[in-house]
């Protein structure tokens, strides 16, 4: 266990009072799960947060207390329960570190230390962390993500009776009653054999209301088509009749409004961290793909429903979006023309595709997103962005949130080029140039 700890947490960490501890020292302890909480001093929903997670902290750990470096250094509790053998680390954002020691003074976990910043971001890009404050639980003999959403956790189990909040079965947490706008009610079992989205949204949001009018479209005509599929509305709305007013204007069913504790364990099992998010399940309940906003925008006549991921995107201005989630091998060619373009995604497939197996296979989402950039108002606002030279074709990896980009500007790009840029970029052997 302690390899995968050390290799993701480095050597040491941190207590609030300052004082290192072995990341393998966890290990012998026989921890079990651990939280990464991303934050920032200058967060006033993080400083909300410090405070009732350390509640939270101290009851499932058992500790006498909750104060300052209360269970975090080596001897400074009793040893948990087995059950309830957690274990938190601070993954701070802070640029300065008098406020970032002022804010971990009083946490009762570990932390990075300051000076790693470079692993600290690897972390956030890893984990595709977008929103502060942010808490992620993993089994900490496999790394696999056990909850994206650990707010809630806290929220919903502050006693940790359900520790250690592990995923369960769509089939399970949608399970009751589903409503249609007319009040007509149906058991959850009626999705059985069909493609299912799960759409997290809210009247109060505009970019929701836009999506919602397109996402009505999608659905008639698959619908007509032929296709078994059905779409959920778990609703982030603020008062039931808000629910009310924009259910109205959806066709499919909804959870209810009432049933608060199911929206929030669908919102816990897929983790979401902004809306509108639409999440397409195939038959069995499995994600088939966590970007239906994208999909659907991108494809109106639904003609690649149910929008199985692709291992290349051509950029738009409907998935740009997704250059913000983490690194992206941006494949810039010179020509409008969709041939030129087809050829360049032919080129980098091949390694997307070994890349994308290599990850699903430790159950970890692939390190790199794959774009190819033809010649259009995005493609230049985004060369202006980054300071990107005209040339073309030109082979880059573009980090939004490092502020950083490699790029490799040579007059053929080859599969060979191709896949030795991609590995020494994730051996870390390449030299970023700044955004």
């Amino acid at each position: 266990m302690s390899g995968f700890l050390e290799e993701l947490l480095g050597d040491k960490l941190v207590t609030g009072g300052g004082e290192e501890v072995d990341v393998h020292s966890l290990g012998a302890r026989g921890i079990a799960l651990l939280g990464l909480y991303f934050g920032c001093s200058l967060s006033a929903p993080c400083a909300q947060l410090s405070a009732s997670l350390a509640a939270f902290y101290g009851r499932l750990r058992g500790d006498a207390a909750a104060g300052p470096g209360a269970g975090a250094g080596a001897g400074a509790a009793a040893e948990p329960e087995p059950r309830h053998r957690l274990e938190i680390v601070f993954v701070s954002s802070d640029q300065d570190q008098r406020q970032w020691q002022d804010f971990v003074r009083d946490m009762p976990w570990l932390a990075l230390p300051y000076k790693e910043k470079h692993r600290k971001l690897k972390l956030w890009n890893k984990y595709r962390v977008s929103n502060i404050p942010s808490l992620i639980f993993l089994d900490a003999t496999t790394g696999k993500v056990v909850c994206r959403n650990g707010l809630l956790v806290i929220r919903d189990d502050p006693e940790g009776l359900e520790f250690p909040w592990g995923p369960k079965p769509f089939r399970e947490v949608i399970a009751g009653p589903l409503l249609r706008n007319n009040g007509q009610s149906l058991e959850s079992s009626s999705l059985e054999g069909s493609h299912v989205g799960v759409y997290f949204s809210a009247h109060w949001c505009p970019p929701c209301r836009s999506l919602t009018r397109v996402l009505v479209e999608s659905y008639r005509k698959i619908k007509e088509a032929g296709q078994e599929f059905e779409i959920i509305f778990v609703s982030a709305d603020r008062s039931e009749e808000s629910f009310k007013q924009y259910f109205s204007e959806m066709p499919w069913l909804a959870v209810p409004y009432t049933d608060e504790a199911r929206r929030s364990r669908l919102n816990r099992l897929y983790g979401i961290q902004g809306i509108p998010t639409l999440i397409v399940l195939d038959p069995q309940g499995e994600v088939i793909t966590r970007q239906g906003r994208v999909e659907v925008l991108n494809d109106e006549d639904c003609r690649e429903f149910p929008w199985h991921p692709k291992p290349v995107l051509e950029l738009s201005d409907s998935n740009a979006v997704q250059l913000n989630e983490g690194p992206c091998l941006v494949l810039f060619v010179d020509s409008e023309d969709d041939g030129e373009s087809e050829a360049a995604k032919q080129l980098i497939q091949p390694i997307a595709e070994k890349i994308i197996a290599k990850y699903k296979a430790k159950e970890e989402e692939a390190p790199l997103l794959f774009f190819v950039a033809g010649e259009d108002d995005m493609t230049d606002s985004l060369r202006d962005y980054t300071n990107l030279p005209e040339a073309a074709p030109l082979l880059t990896i573009l980090d939004m949130s490092a502020r950083a980009k490699y790029v490799m500007d040579v007059e053929e790009i080859t599969p060979a080029i191709v896949e030795t840029f991609v590995n020494d970029f994730l051996a870390e052997k390449l030299k970023p140039e700044p955004i």
